[in-house]
């Protein structure tokens, strides 16, 4: 029997699901408690649970970040909600020169077990200081591991899993998908978030895509299905450490790679897959490599230049239709 959820909710039973089984696990960010939540994903979780485990903090993406890595060196299991990636610039002191180095800097004494939450992508007409893909930035970085769910059952068990690791865990949730709504068992609990999974099997070309772009990827394969192109389509699911092995398994097989990626084409991580491709699978490539990224400008208000800037069904479908030649 399964329960059909949105993305939002979804999230939301992975927090609670966290917060009842472990009294270590506490959240904390700004608007979280009374608010419910700049995206209503902590809605009603403050009546659960209190305010000691549900804290409003200040606006103070630096502050309250910090205070979750001392929080996680004290033993506790801290969830820290960062309202959107862009904020988290604020903080990238804290991020970087703290949570993803100490455990290096202290010999291997001092584990930072940190989960922080925050809202990526465009698509919502929330204008260029809301709407950016930075987790490829984040992906550059030793010491953290990236998480980008796409599907339902990620978002609700991805939190799962973030929590037994020892080490600070960045999970970038896509703010189109929140209303997007699956099937999902109740019973569904932690996911493996070491490998990258194949949404759709295919024989002509590899499509990888990740977070908000997934869709967009399988609605692209689709329609080239119509035009008698097999695309395969892998979902990244975790961006640092990269599940390379998936990938160049499926570019062996197809021969083929175009890569989605909602971040700026320089210095990417599309830029980053199709240089692995190309260093360990050069020989199986019968096709240049082509990327599919979003336009290299600030994300525009308007909603027709936003989509213009963005991924769209069209470019990956061109992008597939030269690799295939």
């Amino acid at each position: 029997m399964t329960d059909t959820i949105t993305y939002r909710e979804a999230l939301r039973e992975g927090l609670r699901d966290a917060l009842k089984s472990d009294g270590r696990v506490f959240m904390m960010g700004e608007d979280i408690g009374r608010y419910g939540g700049c995206f209503g994903v902590s809605l009603g979780l403050l009546e659960e649970f209190g305010p000691d485990r549900i804290r409003d903090t200040p606006l103070s993406e630096s502050a309250f970040v910090g205070a979750g890595i001392g929080a996680a060196l004290g033993g506790l299991r801290p969830i820290v909600e960062i309202m959107t990636v862009n904020f988290s610039l604020l903080a990238l002191d804290q991020i970087l020169n703290n949570a993803a180095t100490l455990l290096h800097m202290s010999g291997g004494r001092l584990n930072v077990p940190l989960v922080i939450r925050m809202t990526t992508g465009a698509g919502r007409q929330l204008a260029a200081q809301h709407s950016h893909s930075l987790e490829g930035w984040y992906a550059h970085i030793p010491g953290l591991k990236v998480l980008a769910p796409a599907t339902i059952e990620d978002a609700r068990g991805m939190l799962q899993t973030a929590l037994l690791d020892p080490d600070p865990v960045l999970l970038f949730e896509h703010g189109a998908l929140y209303n997007v709504s699956g099937e999902l068992d109740p019973a569904a609990g932690a996911v493996d978030i070491d490998r990258a999974a194949v949404r759709r099997s295919g024989t002509d070309v590899t499509i990888t895509a990740y977070g908000g772009t997934l869709r967009t990827a399988l609605a692209a394969a689709a329609e080239l299905a119509t035009e008698g192109i097999d695309a395969e389509v892998i979902d990244l699911r975790t961006l640092r450490p990269l599940d390379e092995a998936t990938i160049l398994g499926s570019v062996t097989r197809t021969h083929r790679l175009v890569v989605v990626d909602e971040g700026w084409r320089s210095g990417s991580l599309s830029a980053e897959i199709a240089a692995r491709v190309a260093e360990k699978a050069l020989t199986e490539l019968d096709a240049p490599i082509e990327r599919v990224c979003t336009a290299e400008v600030p994300i525009p208000y308007a909603k027709q230049l936003e989509e213009a800037a963005l991924p769209q069904v069209s470019d990956i479908t061109a992008a597939v239709t030269r690799a295939v030649g």
